[in-house]
């Protein structure tokens, strides 16, 4: 994937200076301990091979340092070649080959349902474990509409030669056992990725890695119930199919909770180009008051970010009147206050998908294995107690 795919940072590049020369407020202490520049260096790289994208925000975390000192790190490694970077941080720098790869054999195609929101993640994840493998990638971009789907897939298997395929096509719209049944006939191996399908009449389950949705929406709940709230609310994205299973593991952690059905709402939120978002964003806002909720989680960071801005707007303290949880962790670390947010897999699930197909095409005959990978929660700053 080309890192152009999505939004340059196009912060310029900066020199080498201390954050005291450019009046960053460090303190003695900080500036003590921080890591000298070829160290924070190295850290980033290794965070970027083993996660296939970095973030600014976690990095200062991670190294102590300023975002401006993390920032001037990442254009100097950008003039080196070594990575590309992107609106609030960095991806792998863009090359079919690096020195020790093993020469380019083969060909896999990926198709993924969008090539800017949360997948050129996972799509960096797939690049790096198919290069130790010798394949390259041909990556293609669909939408979330399976008819349009099986069309392009047969231009890409019959154009490029194709070893196997790694695809996240639409499985639940009237479309989708029709695309499950092509993958079945084309002969071509294939491993789904962020998707489950089973093929008709029998449930057969396809080859799949999968983020465990249910289990990040669990743990967020337990983290808000863990600050003593009893009412969290829930609001998902109407168009997005990872919205079940959120909504599934929400559910278990109400239910493992003992929370009741008078104690939490859950509202699907339209598209948020669509002239309803604004009202729907209101609406939640109004009902959390109106029935005394305390907490909520919202998929994903942009309807979460919406959110927050409304209910400020209305003069209400996030996280002193509202606590708001984020699901996908592409940009909340960003936004003031900062979110508390479940960051799913994304490299991992990338690597994991590639890492699988591989091992289809060196035993055809090996049983179906279904790959669930843990999210994380990561705690930020919209999240907090109960006001007394």
């Amino acid at each position: 994937m080309n890192h152009h795919d999505i939004a340059h940072d196009h912060d310029t590049a900066e020199d080498d200076s201390t954050a005291e020369d450019r009046g960053d407020h460090v303190t003695t202490e900080q500036a003590q301990r921080a890591p000298l520049a070829a160290e924070r260096r190295a850290h980033v790289l290794a965070a970027l091979e083993r996660e296939g994208v970095v973030r600014v925000a976690d990095l200062t975390d991670e190294l102590g340092v300023t975002a401006v000192t993390i920032r001037r790190d990442i254009a100097t490694l950008e003039r080196e070649g070594l990575l590309a970077r992107v609106h609030g941080g960095a991806v792998a720098a863009s090359g079919d080959h690096r020195a020790g790869d093993p020469a380019i054999t083969a060909t896999i195609g990926v198709l993924v349902p969008s090539l800017d929101y949360y997948w050129p993640g996972v799509v960096r994840g797939m690049e790096i474990e198919a290069r130790k493998h010798g394949l390259k990638i041909v990556l293609r971009g669909s939408s979330y509409e399976a008819a349009d789907e099986r069309p392009t897939l047969q231009r890409l298997v019959e154009s490029e030669n194709l070893r196997g395929l790694v695809l996240a096509p639409r499985t639940d719209g009237p479309h989708a056992q029709e695309m499950v049944q092509w993958l079945a006939r084309s002969g071509v191996p294939h491993v789904l990725v962020e998707r489950e399908a089973a093929l008709a009449p029998h449930r057969e389950a396809l080859e799949s890695v999968v983020s465990d949705h249910a289990l990040g929406a669990l743990m967020a709940v337990h983290h808000l119930a863990d600050l003593g709230h009893r009412r969290v609310a829930l609001v998902l994205s109407r168009l997005s199919p990872t919205s079940r299973k959120i909504a599934a593991g929400w559910r278990a952690a109400c239910a493992d909770l003992g929370l009741s059905t008078d104690e939490h709402f859950e509202r699907l939120a339209p598209d948020r180009h669509e002239p309803g978002f604004p009202r729907v964003v209101e609406e939640v806002v109004e009902t959390a008051l109106s029935s005394g909720t305390t907490a909520l989680l919202a998929h994903s960071d942009p309807e979460a970010f919406a959110i927050v801005q409304h209910a400020q707007d209305r003069g209400l303290s996030v996280p002193g009147d509202l606590s708001v949880v984020a699901y996908d962790d592409e940009v909340a670390g960003l936004f003031s206050p900062a979110l508390t947010a479940v960051r799913p897999p994304r490299s991992a699930v990338g690597h994991a998908a590639v890492d699988l197909l591989v091992k289809r095409l060196e035993d055809p005959s090996r049983a179906v294995h279904r790959v669930a990978i843990s999210p994380r929660l990561v705690v930020r700053e919209s999240t907090g107690p109960v006001r007394a």
